[in-house]
């Protein structure tokens, strides 16, 4: 995946986590049994994993290549004061100085391979882009992003590798969906498989 050199990856990104952090501060204990875009995951589930994401990224940032940081933890009693802290922990790791000029270890995405600042970065960036949606769609509310941020994150979400590596188990995305028309966060999450027609499902009357 290749990342275009002239942005700030660094506020974009900063900015699709903060939505995710809005998006999460609505939603109440009932919520979290919500079924997600995402198949395997309740809206419980999916906190998780963006917790142990926010983790993984920061410890990357600062060279620590430890699988372990990556790990799923509970909850804990307020999922969205948690959520809150592990991204504001990501977001400073992001903003030290000099974190441009660094290499990231990402060893849930291959042991061993190391990726400039600015492309880890961007992994991280769509991936809050999608996961804002999820959230979103989850609790039946909008999401509002900002067009330049979108058209950022559509040229990243198209240098996804595609194919059979989308099937592999625990893959980062599942096959793009195909939909036609739509807007640029249709399309996005459309890459990166989901199906923007997802709704939540009705609560039974």
């Amino acid at each position: 995946m290749h990342t275009n050199f002239s942005v700030d990856i660094v506020s974009l990104d900063a900015r699709a986590v903060r939505a995710s952090v809005d998006l999460v501060a609505r939603l109440t204990a009932l919520d979290l049994a919500r079924p997600t875009p995402c198949a395997d995951w309740t809206l419980h589930g999916l906190l998780r994993h963006m917790i142990a994401q926010h983790h993984g990224f920061a410890a990357a940032a600062d060279g620590d290549g430890d699988l372990a940081r990556w790990q799923t933890g509970p909850l804990g009693e307020n999922p969205v004061v948690a959520y809150r802290t592990a991204a504001e922990r990501v977001l400073a790791a992001f903003a030290a100085d000099g974190v441009l000029g660094r290499n990231f270890p990402l060893p849930e995405f291959k042991q061993g391979l190391m990726f400039p600042a600015r492309q880890a970065i961007s992994f991280h960036f769509v991936d809050y882009v999608v996961h804002s949606w999820d959230v979103a769609r989850t609790l039946g509310i909008p999401v509002d992003l900002d067009p330049d941020l979108l058209d950022v994150a559509l040229s990243v979400a198209e240098a996804v590798p595609g194919g059979d590596a989308r099937l592999a188990p625990g893959a980062a995305f599942a096959p793009t969906v195909t939909w036609p028309g739509g807007t640029r966060l249709d399309q996005i999450v459309a890459i990166l498989g989901r199906s923007p027609g997802w709704e939540r499902p009705r609560a039974p009357s």
